[in-house]
């Protein structure tokens, strides 16, 4: 595979592939069948990022190949959303030959959505002032009005010219209800916005009917948060970057999810105040007590969940475990499965072509009354 071609051909079996090896991997749990969730086979990919050649008066996108760190011109990038490819050659185009926007350019980044709005970052080796701010003003505007809902920051060593916002609002539809995201740019979102939906509406599904509270754990922009806040009499949420939490917060409003609160802690930190180990200001006014949270959500980095949060995690009847990394979802696994049984399986594909496999586990502690 090049990145201008994808084997889409090949899509079935790769898939097949990955089913198989999470089959596998599972299989000590005793699971029940996967329930598999499918990509589209293109223009699956809501952001992108290229570093830029220069190659005397042509520039162009590249990336580096991850094995042999061969660099690869990239005209075309059928992975990416059909936007981020319209803009691809425009934006190449009109920075080629403009010397503010083109000198010591060595990256741009592209954030786009269903709705159709796009942020473009681009990142230079050298400071940035009011000439550079002026052309890329000109440039935004010549693209608006082209009829594209564009925003173009420009960053540098301790610099971020932000022209207007640095944030684009999607726009799903999950289980029948239009839900509204900001996504900031330079900030974790869900890539493959077709399967982040299914994604929603199988935790949707999951959690149907239950009881009390939840709690989430690493709850980014709200995004898992938002969309299950209808099946509970409250959500407490906690995430540790400030840019997603600022964000989560303006979903909630956006929403109307007037029973979620968000807190800004990690999930070590949270553990730790739950526990009784450490007071924490940003705790004050929330009565813990309160909450029955029945079930928990985590969606953690691809290190998987510590020690401590598994045991936090072990203590609730329910627990939904969204995993990027297999290998470390085994591992916590080993510690849950000790009191917990699997109820649901699901594979997502978050990264058709690749060796990664995004993974929903939902379990139910072995005496909990189902």
């Amino acid at each position: 595979m090049t990145p201008e071609e994808l084997p889409v051909a090949d899509y079935d079996a790769q898939l097949a592939a990955k089913v198989g090896r999470l089959r596998e991997l599972m299989a000590p749990f005793s699971p029940p069948a996967i329930e598999v969730f499918r990509s589209p086979p293109s223009h699956y990919r809501m952001r992108a990022e290229f570093r830029v050649w220069h190659d005397g008066d042509d520039l162009y996108h590249i990336i580096f190949d991850q094995e042999t760190r061969e660099r690869l011109r990239v005209d075309r990038f059928p992975a990416a959303s059909e936007l981020i490819c319209e803009l691809m050659p425009r934006m190449i185009d009109a920075i080629k030959d403009n010397p503010v926007l083109r000198r010591k350019l060595f990256q741009i980044d592209y954030l786009s959505t269903l709705s159709g709005q796009v942020v473009i970052s681009l990142l230079y080796h050298r400071p940035l002032g009011d000439d550079w701010a002026a052309e890329a003003r000109a440039l935004r505007e010549r693209l608006r009005g082209e009829g594209y809902a564009l925003e173009l920051i420009g960053r540098a060593t301790k610099t971020k010219i932000c022209l207007d916002h640095d944030y684009v609002d999607e726009r799903l539809t999950v289980g029948g209800r239009e839900l509204v995201y900001r996504q900031v740019e330079n900030s974790f979102t869900q890539p493959n916005a077709a399967v982040s939906v299914k994604m929603l509406e199988w935790a949707l599904d999951v959690t149907e009917g239950a009881d009390g509270d939840l709690l989430e754990l690493y709850c980014g922009n709200g995004n898992f948060s938002i969309a299950l806040a209808r099946n509970f009499r409250r959500v407490l949420a906690t995430e540790v970057a400030k840019p997603s939490v600022a964000a989560a917060q303006f979903n909630i409003a956006a929403n109307g999810a007037d029973n979620v609160q968000i807190v800004r802690m990690s999930a070590e930190d949270f553990t730790q105040a739950l526990g009784g180990v450490r007071e924490f200001r940003r705790l004050q006014g929330i009565d813990l007590a309160s909450y029955q949270c029945d079930t928990v959500l985590v969606d953690p980095p691809r290190s998987g969940l510590d020690d401590g949060t598994v045991r936090l995690v072990q203590g609730h009847p329910r627990i939904l475990y969204i995993s990027c990394n297999p290998e470390t979802l085994v591992r916590n696994l080993e510690v849950l499965a000790q009191t917990h049984a699997i109820d649901r399986l699901a594979l997502f594909d978050q990264f058709p072509y690749t060796h990664h496999v995004e993974c929903g586990v939902a379990l139910t502690r072995r005496d909990a009354v189902r």
